[in-house]
């Protein structure tokens, strides 16, 4: 009679394994909104991955009410985001709301989108993100019927006409608008857009350019709007009426900064508490209009993105300082030409400065500056002035015109009109309080 035989020993891996699986089947018996909670913070991709761990595990996912489909391009991507092929299996497996979609789509997959845009707007979309990396893909019309669209960010595409007869994006609070092309009378799609969007409170709209060959006046009038971006190099006819909530504001308009006109389209955004003016793209030489700005009441904080080599953002930022008579902060960044081709000495920007100006500076922050004679000026001049300045703090860019030594040497001689003024200077990294 042969011996009985040994039960085998189960290896470590073995129990390991089933020892993970039931840990798995734990996790999932709990509350089912708990589960849901799990899965959607995980994200789509290792949400899928759940599926291995147990056959109870293997189609939780699909049962998710909503989604989350986020498909960034990481800088070890070559080509399209990882798991972005899975976007129409995902779709068909799983027939829950998708709340978000954010994609980076290259030229392979951007066909794809009239059929995600098919299913979307079924699905009830709030979110939409797509960013296009070549050729400005022409979107279908169906992006106009994602009707629950809270958040819409386009990049790189071409946007077509509102079909007739179609309401746009109703519950609408953030649209941004970069590179991107509309077609003839496509001014009048965004103004449709923004007026059928009673909650917006972000816009963005940057480098947008509109076909045709006539520059018509439209408007952007959105009185629960809370900030606004604009940067375009043409002047494309905007007019901003009734932003009564506006808080902040980014202006770069190339040329325009100089037009005649500008002044008017502050007016438009003359109640903000943060403003950021591009004045560095301003043709050089230009002749500047008589500028009489609006009063900016609320100003708090002004960023400059200039450079001192010429006249024009000289003037701008006169102007602005002067007709912010609350502004407590300053910062400038300075984008520095190769040359200054424009003298401004003391007797110029003395000639400039008017009572009250900077009444109410507490801080001012200067990057990349190169040590030329009219920042040099301009620093003498608000340490002279402003009386109630607590801090100056200056970091320098890469064509200084002399030794930062010898430069710290002659701002220290500078006389302060505020005897609680600081003065911080980064030679390298970081510098001491003077």
């Amino acid at each position: 009679m042969p011996p009985p035989s040994r039960p085998r020993k189960r290896s470590r891996g073995g129990r390991a394994t089933e020892a993970a699986a039931a840990e798995a089947d734990a996790l999932i018996s709990l509350p089912r909104d708990v589960l849901d909670e799990i899965l959607t913070r995980l994200g789509i991709l290792d949400a899928v991955r759940t599926s291995a761990l147990s056959r109870a595990w293997r189609r939780r996912w699909e049962a998710l009410p909503s989604l989350d489909l986020s498909f960034p391009r990481l800088e070890d991507d070559k080509g399209a985001p990882k798991g972005l092929g899975a976007v129409d299996s995902i779709l068909l497996r799983c027939p829950g709301r998708v709340r978000l979609f954010r994609a980076d789509i290259d030229e392979h997959y951007a066909g794809r989108v009239h059929d995600w845009l098919h299913v979307l707007p079924r699905r009830g979309v709030e979110i939409l993100d797509l960013d296009f990396d070549k050729g400005f893909p022409a979107l279908p019309t169906s992006v106009f019927f994602c009707g629950r669209l809270t958040s819409l960010s386009l990049f790189g595409c071409a946007i077509p006409l509102l079909p007739a007869g179609v309401v746009a994006f109703p519950e609408l609070r953030k649209l941004s608008l970069v590179n991107v092309r509309l077609p003839d009378y496509g001014e009048y799609l965004i103004e449709e857009i923004i007026d059928a969007s009673p909650l917006l409170d972000f816009l963005v709209l940057t480098d947008v350019s509109f076909g045709g060959d006539y520059i018509r006046e439209w408007v952007i009038q959105a009185p629960n709007l809370r900030h606004f971006t604009i940067c375009s190099e043409i002047n494309y006819g905007w007019v901003l009426e009734d932003l009564t909530s506006l808080r902040s504001a980014v202006i770069d308009l190339w040329d325009f900064v100089v037009d005649s006109k500008f002044a008017k389209f502050l007016l438009g955004v003359v109640q903000v508490r943060k403003l950021l003016v591009v004045t560095r793209n301003a043709p050089s030489r230009a002749m500047i209009p008589e500028i009489h700005l609006c009063t900016f009441h609320n100003l708090k904080s002004l960023k400059l993105h200039m450079h001192f080599c010429d006249q024009p953002p000289i003037m701008l930022a006169f102007c602005l300082l002067k007709s912010s008579p609350n502004l407590e902060k300053i910062k400038i960044e300075i984008y520095d030409e190769e040359e200054q081709k424009f003298e401004a000495d003391k007797e110029f920007q003395n000639a400039l400065w008017t009572d009250g100006m900077c009444a109410n500076l507490h801080a001012v922050q200067m990057t990349g500056i190169n040590w030329r004679r009219n920042e040099m000026v301009f620093i003498e001049l608000i340490l002279s002035k402003a009386r109630l300045l607590h801090t100056l703090s200056i970091s320098h860019g890469e064509k200084i015109v002399m030794p930062s030594e010898d430069a710290l040497n002659e701002l220290l001689r500078y006389k302060r009109a505020s005897t609680e003024a600081q003065f911080f200077m980064d030679l390298l990294s970081s510098g001491p309080a003077v």
